[in-house]
This record gives C-alpha cells, sequence and structure tokens, in this order.
C-alpha cells in the first residue's frame, strides 16, 4: 500500500510534469551575433511575436563567435551566427561551422552575388565602400575610380584607416579578383604612396578629418557617413561623395550575413529566422539601426541612405572577397600599408 505521503509525492511530480512541459517544448532558435543595434532586438521581439519560437542572443565580436562555435563544436547550443564582412563569413566557413542551407524563399529572394555559392550562408543587407572629398575645396579633378587614388597629383591628400581593417582587406580583395595579384600591389602601392599620413583611426575619424579640411580624400563605408548626417555632426555637410568605377565594375559592396551552424540542434527554426530576414519589414528594421542598403529591391532604404544617391554596385560574387583575402593581407604587407 502507498502512504498518502507517497501519493502526495507522485502527485506533485506528474503536476510539476505536466506544467513544465509546455516550457520544455517551447520553440527556440539560438542566435550568436556580432551586430549590436536596437533595432535588431525589436527585430528578435517581432520573430518571436510572428512565429511563437524564441530568440536566445548572445552578442560579441565575429572573430569571438567563431573561435567559440568552433571550440564548441558538437556542443555547441548555437544555430546561427550573424556577421558583417564577407571576409569574416568566410573565416567562419573555412572553420567549417555551416551547414548548407535548403531554402527556395531565401533563393528566389537574395540575389546570387549576396549568397555563398553552396548557400552556405546569404547576405541580408549591404553596404558600399565609397570614395568621399572636402566640398569646400572642390572636387578633385580625374577622381571617379578607385585606380584614381594612385594618380600623381592626389600625393599627400589621403588618409585611411589600417590594413588590418576587413573593409579594406574587402576592397583590395575585389581589385585581385577583378585585376589581379600584380594589378592590385600596384594599386595599394599607389594609394600608399599618396597618404597624407600613416594609415590610423577608423571610418569615422577620417570623415571628420576630411569634414575639418585636414584631408582631401578618403575611402570610407557608406553607412558611417550616413550615420553622421543623420546626427548632424559638425560639418558633414561639406563632405562629398565619389561612388568609384561607375563606367566598369562599379561600387565595391560588402554585406552583412547569416548561416545555419554544422551543429544546430534548432536547424528548421534558424532556416525560417533567417527567411524572415528576407521580409521587407524586416529588412527596413535590420537597415534602420546601421542605415545599411536592404538586399531587397523591395525594401524602402533609410531617407539618409535615399538622400546619398543611387549607384551602380560591383556584381563580385560576395565569397570571392573572401577567398582572396589571405592574398590581399600579404599584398598590404609588402607595401608598407601598416
Amino acid at each position: 500500500m502507498y502512504s498518502q505521503v507517497s501519493i502526495k509525492r507522485v502527485f506533485l511530480t506528474l503536476l510539476l510534469a505536466t506544467i513544465a512541459a509546455p516550457a520544455m517544448s517551447k520553440e527556440v532558435v539560438n542566435i550568436y551575433s556580432a551586430r549590436h543595434y536596437d533595432t535588431d532586438l525589436t527585430l528578435y521581439r517581432e520573430f518571436e511575436a510572428k512565429t511563437g519560437i524564441k530568440v536566445n542572443l548572445i552578442e560579441a565580436s565575429s572573430d569571438a563567435l567563431i573561435e567559440r562555435i568552433a571550440n564548441e563544436g558538437k556542443y555547441s547550443p548555437a544555430d546561427i551566427l550573424i556577421t558583417v564582412d564577407a571576409g569574416r563569413l568566410y573565416r567562419a566557413e573555412q572553420k567549417g561551422i555551416f551547414a548548407p542551407i535548403e531554402s527556395k524563399i531565401l533563393e528566389d529572394r537574395i540575389p546570387e552575388q549576396f549568397r555563398h555559392p553552396e548557400n552556405l550562408w546569404f547576405g541580408f543587407s549591404k553596404r558600399a565602400r565609397i570614395i568621399i572629398f572636402n566640398q569646400d575645396q572642390g572636387k578633385p579633378k580625374n577622381l571617379n575610380t578607385y585606380a584614381d587614388l594612385t594618380r600623381p597629383e592626389f600625393k599627400g591628400q589621403i588618409c585611411v584607416r589600417s590594413s588590418s581593417n576587413i573593409y579594406n582587406i574587402s576592397l583590395l580583395a575585389s581589385i585581385v579578383s577583378h585585376k589581379g595579384e600584380a594589378e592590385a600591389e600596384k594599386w595599394a602601392k599607389g594609394v600608399v604612396d599618396n597618404l597624407m599620413q600613416r594609415p590610423q583611426g577608423n571610418d569615422t575619424a577620417n570623415i571628420k578629418s576630411v569634414a575639418a579640411g585636414e584631408c582631401k580624400i578618403s575611402i570610407v563605408n557608406s553607412y558611417y557617413l550616413a550615420r553622421m548626417v543623420e546626427e548632424k555632426v559638425p560639418g558633414v555637410d561639406k563632405v562629398g561623395i565619389v561612388y568609384p568605377n561607375q563606367e566598369s565594375t562599379g561600387t565595391h559592396v560588402n554585406i552583412s550575413g547569416a548561416g545555419v551552424l554544422k551543429y544546430a540542434p534548432n536547424k528548421a527554426n534558424a532556416v525560417k529566422f533567417i527567411e524572415y530576414l528576407t521580409e521587407a519589414p524586416a529588412q527596413e528594421l535590420l537597415i534602420a539601426g546601421n542605415h545599411e542598403y536592404p538586399i531587397l529591391n523591395s525594401a524602402k532604404a533609410t531617407t539618409v541612405i535615399e538622400q546619398l544617391g543611387n549607384f551602380k554596385e560591383d556584381s563580385l560574387n560576395a565569397s570571392e572577397l573572401g577567398e582572396h583575402q589571405a592574398t590581399a593581407v600579404k599584398i598590404f604587407d609588402r607595401v608598407g600599408w601598416n
């Protein structure tokens, strides 16, 4: 015979199991993200409300997250890696942490140039690497392409950030892809010869330097300028834009992107989330936080981005930016772009 205490214990155990069951079976997706914008948090809440899938988030730098996932191996709880720049997606790819994504929705919505050839990752927003100048000093003559930055008349006029920066690595990688290693090295050496000072600062610092008339020309990502325009940073109205290579390959474009991880415990939910990123409302939330360009042409860009104007973009597949990354780094070292 069971005692009353035993019966009560069995009843309580069954009751607790019943209460816990819904929580244990709740759908989740675990995201490791290198993006840190409040609008992304809104994006996660919208996804939860729409699908009932709870988003668990860990944020850190791209390299730290890639190493963490690789070290966690098959025990990793992560379903998705979100990061910025195709070069970093390539680093993750080389670590073998991605699994191919099977999604007709993503293949239909995302242009081929912004996704991995084997669908290991998909881009969901983009940015341009542009040339800027001080408008008070007038637009420099004969400055229409990246190659023009090497012209002798621009000696001592260019400021730019370090070669260790992934944005510069990817830009040079695109030149390697289009022109070959020898021409890419000639270009990098020509830019170094025209520097006003050793490479330093970030894109924001170099925009401020151009705005103040300290240096005449720089190379920056479009969203840094758009942020400063929105914030009405003093002097930013003096900054003019050149979208390079409009008569040839088009302006260099890079991406923010996401991939499903090899050992993802919630693969189906991970695919649903990345598909959600390509819906117009989600696209508009994504770009609002950082003034990037949407991947979908049907999504509306921010007002500030629209004010910066339209341009022809490079159609190079973003995966090639990663493939030529090591070559770009070696070139930078050889020419002294420190």
